[in-house]
């Protein structure tokens, strides 16, 4: 009976692209294992800490590219204006990728003067150069996901992984420090740009041209302002602890949720990535739009909650093992961090559903109000420490969930009597 349930769970194009997106994620997570295991073992909690500024610099700025509204309008775009959302959607990605450029580089110079550390500066200008490659290929890959062709984008992440995390730990072992961080980042998308070009062939727009500029804004704002404040809760903390606590503590909370969260984020993303393209895809389906949504959380709650929890469990056991006895107190942060990812998942889930509907306003109201919430709550906890800091974090994520299910479902409801009326 049991296998019989995971069979028809398991069953479809969907899950079908779910299972290419794990498996990239399964040999991204061996592939960023050695280089964890390398950085650990080679850098200090402050270098450790400077990495988790470039990053958080970098992520942050990031929400207004490749996963932005942008590539979201790409894939919810009715087929007779595809040419020309594509079309004014390049333009507009190098407008606010050359504007990133200068904005990243600018900012450098503030963060390096808060932190009191003058060597971000040129590194995190470096990885800005970031931002003038990603155009080359943010729209091909986001047709690729509209065509529900997501095995290429797995390839592709599976080539970058290799090539990425290869490049960080032969420049850390020859001491390079975190520009072996930096350097892999622009190796990243000079990796993306070749496999999504021999993979998927377009043709770029030769004259510049904003058609349809309006549709697009207007679709686009509310998922841009869901994913800066995504990026913003999923950093804020790094800041408040770098500042507050010092560059030794944030190093060893970044390692914790690098080591714990962060494998479980990217899994659980790799499915969401899968998971938004199909619901738009069945959404002229009410019958066949709720029935995905459903498997979705079925998949999460047969298969990710079993994983995260073990991952948790064991992490007393391999922490010092494969990491080194250093980070040893890191492992309640770790714990705790790990589990968060569990109302996380559903809540990532259940916002794809609402952006299918085209209810993306309603999905930024209730990031906005959860922002808010996780941000007092980091700042009351970080007085009592990093453990502290860590279940404020649990906490906001278990507080937040039951809210955005009930907005949901009462959402799926009258999105079933609209297509039934019209």
């Amino acid at each position: 009976m049991l296998i019989t349930k995971l069979k028809q769970i398991l069953s479809g194009q969907f899950i079908r692209n779910v299972g290419w997106m794990g498996v990239a994620e399964l040999i991204n997570r061996i592939f960023r294992l050695v280089t964890t295991v390398t950085l650990a073992r080679i850098f200090s909690p402050e270098e450790y800490a400077l990495m988790a500024i470039i990053y958080t610099t970098l992520e942050i700025t990031h929400v207004f590219t490749v996963r932005g509204g942008i590539a979201a309008k790409i894939i919810h775009a009715a087929e007779k204006n595809i040419k020309t959302i594509c079309n004014t959607s390049y333009w507009l990605n190098w407008i606010l990728c050359g504007s990133l450029f200068f904005i990243q580089c600018f900012v450098a110079f503030p963060i390096a003067y808060f932190y009191g550390k003058d060597q971000l500066i040129f590194p995190i200008c470096t990885t800005a150069l970031n931002y003038l490659i990603l155009p080359l290929y943010a729209v091909q890959l986001a047709i690729i996901q509209r065509e529900n062709r997501l095995k290429i984008i797995a390839l592709c992440n599976i080539s970058q992984a290799f090539m990425s995390n290869l490049i960080t730990v032969l420049l850390a072992i020859f001491g390079l420090g975190i520009w072996a961080i930096v350097l892999s980042i622009i190796l990243n998308s000079i990796v993306g740009v070749v496999i999504i070009s021999m993979n998927y062939t377009w043709q770029y727009p030769r004259h510049f041209s904003l058609d349809n500029w309006q549709e697009i804004t207007k679709f686009s704002k509310n998922m841009l302002g869901v994913e800066l404040l995504n990026k913003l809760r999923g950093n804020i903390d790094y800041l408040i602890i770098g500042h507050f606590l010092g560059l030794d503590i944030l190093g060893i909370y970044y390692f914790a949720f690098n080591a714990g969260l962060g494998i479980s984020i990217n899994v659980i993303n790799s499915f969401t990535l899968a998971l938004f393209p199909y619901l738009c895809s069945v959404r002229e389906s009410p019958k066949e739009f709720r029935r995905c949504y459903i498997k979705s959380l079925k998949i999460i709650a047969t298969i990710f909650v079993p994983l995260i929890l073990l991952q948790s469990s064991l992490a007393p056991f391999y922490v010092p093992i494969i990491f080194g006895n250093k980070w040893t107190s890191a492992i309640p942060i770790l714990i705790i961090i790990c589990i968060s990812a569990l109302p996380q998942a559903f809540s990532l889930a259940t916002s794809m559903l609402l952006d299918a509907m085209n209810k993306t306003h309603i999905t930024l109201y209730i990031d906005m109000i959860f922002t808010m919430i996780f941000t007092v709550a980091i700042f009351i906890s970080v007085k009592w420490g990093v453990l502290s800091v860590a279940i404020a974090v649990l906490v906001s994520k278990i507080l937040i969930l039951p809210i955005i299910l009930k907005i949901a479902q009462k959402n799926l409801r009258n999105y079933f009597v609209t297509m039934q009326l019209s």
